[in-house]
């Protein structure tokens, strides 16, 4: 059998996982990659390939098809939105994620933004590094609300360590949410338009569907408080870019924190590099060795599985 590797994070720590491979007589094929496969570059590969862990890989219809003995594709982390699902499950490809991987490190991430907004972490840096030495007003967290777009296992360990800093906390999600997780971490599940209305701070932790693409655009953006601020470290297409560079250079809400972006690596001439009111990052919210490895460990169990399955 032959698998190909093109999930970064995993092709970095390759060396510690060889002899798994090696062991059932795997020939494993390690992509040159940087952030993702495209179609082409997948077309160079799949043609013979009977398992893959992948990345953000775009999985299209072209590809299945040419993909003459594919089994099982393993998607390493949660998001399948760059895999075709239904087609693949169509040519009896069986798809799989490792869901609730990363629900720690990123609800990490999204209270940090919390914090370095709330208390103005990188303006009074920066202020000192200028050789200003002048005090400007924060916000304790007390005295702040958070709507949570997406109420599953990110969304709410991010309700729960909310909570413990003792913020209000609104929450929307298509899906019905048990009255266990409310009741536990004091969520006050309402529509979409009233979370953004009273929200200080709304963060997006939903999947990326029809339903939520571009969820957030200027409509909705004009709905939030102007002092409001927002996180994504979902997918880049929830939010409508455009309309969020509108909304910041015109002041509508005051800042936003992203991880994610419509394209990635976002572009150089973004003007989302130039703002001083945004905080960015390199799709890197689910950072963490830790939580790596299970990923890793995870993945190579569920394609090693499902390939022994199919050879039977």
């Amino acid at each position: 059998m032959k698998v190909l590797i093109s999930a970064p994070y995993l092709i970095d720590d390759f060396s510690g996982y060889k002899k798994v491979f090696e062991e059932k007589k795997i020939d494993v094929i390690i992509a040159k990659v940087k952030e993702r496969l495209e179609e082409d570059e997948l077309l160079r590969y799949i043609k013979d390939i009977d398992g893959v862990i992948c990345g953000d890989d775009r999985f299209t219809r072209k590809v299945l098809d040419s993909a003459l003995k594919l089994k099982v594709i393993v998607k390493w982390g949660t998001g399948i939105d760059s895999i075709d699902k239904e087609y693949a499950e169509r040519k009896r490809i069986k798809v799989f994620n490792t869901p609730g991987a990363f629900t720690e490190p990123v609800s990490d991430t999204v209270m940090a933004y919390v914090l370095a907004f709330s208390r103005r972490i990188i303006e009074l840096d920066r202020l000192m590094k200028e050789g200003r030495w002048q005090k400007i007003k924060g916000r304790s967290l007390r005295e702040l609300s958070i709507g949570i777009i997406g109420v599953g296992n990110i969304g709410s360990a991010v309700a729960r360590k909310a909570r413990a800093f003792g913020m209000k906390i609104y929450g929307n999600d298509i899906k019905e949410i048990s009255e266990d997780i409310v009741n536990l971490y004091g969520i006050e599940m309402t529509d979409l338009d009233s979370l953004l209305r009273n929200s200080d701070f709304v963060t997006l932790n939903c999947d990326l569907n029809p339903s939520s693409y571009n969820l957030i655009n200027l409509e909705k953006l004009k709905l939030m408080k102007e002092s409001a601020i927002l996180i994504n470290t979902a997918r880049g297409p929830i939010v409508n870019e455009k309309d969020l560079v509108f909304a910041l250079k015109n002041k509508i809400i005051k800042g936003a924190a992203l991880d994610v972006y419509e394209r990635e690596p976002l572009p150089e001439k973004s003007p989302l590099r130039t703002m001083d009111n945004v905080l960015l990052s390199p799709h890197n919210a689910n950072s963490s060795y830790k939580y790596w490895r299970k990923v890793h460990e995870n993945s190579i169990k569920l394609l090693l599985e499902n390939l022994r399955e199919e050879g039977k």
